[in-house]
């Protein structure tokens, strides 16, 4: 299969099977190293990207679904944000940085691109909101709480 893609803002031709996942593409033909594999079964959350501003999982999601479609890494967040923070950052990016979050780092690509979405659809989300959006990636470093933080802070930021 050769398939053009969309991501982060640059058309990308692409080869190989058309059931190969999304992620594969993007970290092995991109090279983009935002998007991980944790699980490799859509439960954990590692390799979530945006599809058309939406959250999805790229580990069970064939490249070849992607085309015709606007797909955002964690690298492409900061071009995403019209907003055009000073520092050349998301703010949701910003505000992970500013409230310490990451510890060993693996999940919190993921993490920040469901903040994206979240903070998307629900621009002054309750916790309650915040734990449920985030309630399907998982962190083993226990940063949640700081995520919240975080995720307070970006949609105050950005309101």
């Amino acid at each position: 299969m050769s398939v053009v893609i969309n991501v982060n803002g640059l058309r990308h031709r692409v080869q190989g099977a058309a059931t190969t996942p999304l992620l594969y593409v993007l970290r092995d033909e991109i090279r983009l190293r935002g998007p991980r594999f944790g699980c490799g079964l859509a439960q954990c959350g590692a390799c979530s990207v945006l599809m058309d501003g939406r959250e999805i999982r790229s580990c069970v999601t064939p490249a070849s679904s992607a085309a015709g479609h606007r797909i955002t890494t964690v690298e492409g967040l900061p071009a995403l944000y019209d907003g055009k923070p000073a520092s050349g950052l998301h703010p949701v990016q910003q505000a992970w940085i500013d409230e310490q979050v990451p510890q060993c780092g693996f999940c919190q690509s993921g993490m920040v691109i469901q903040a994206v979405d979240l903070l998307s659809q629900h621009k002054h989300p309750t916790e309650a909101l915040i734990r449920t959006a985030m309630n399907g990636h998982l962190c083993r470093c226990a940063t949640h709480n700081a995520i919240i933080r975080a995720i307070k802070r970006a949609a105050k930021s950005m309101a």
